[in-house]
């Protein structure tokens, strides 16, 4: 569990302006497609910015190297 949350969080930290700036439009076309399902027709309102998406990552990648580490120092 450790190293997969290290992988995925990894992988969003380290590349910072692609993931999060897709993560940022899916969420906004995802609220979009909210509202139209509703018969809202207005502009879908701002769930999360990139920024943090980047913090979550971040927070994600050192969850998973606490993980990790605590696995490694537990089959000493």
């Amino acid at each position: 569990m450790g190293l997969t949350l290290f992988t995925a969080g990894s992988w969003v930290a380290l590349n910072i302006r692609g993931v999060a700036a897709s993560l940022e439009r899916r969420a906004a076309a995802n609220a979009e497609r909210v509202m139209h399902a509703r018969g809202d027709l207005g502009p879908p309102r701002r769930v999360a910015s990139a920024s943090f998406y980047r913090f979550l990552g971040t927070v994600i990648a050192l969850c998973g190297s606490v993980f990790t580490l605590g696995g490694l120092l537990e089959s000493l």
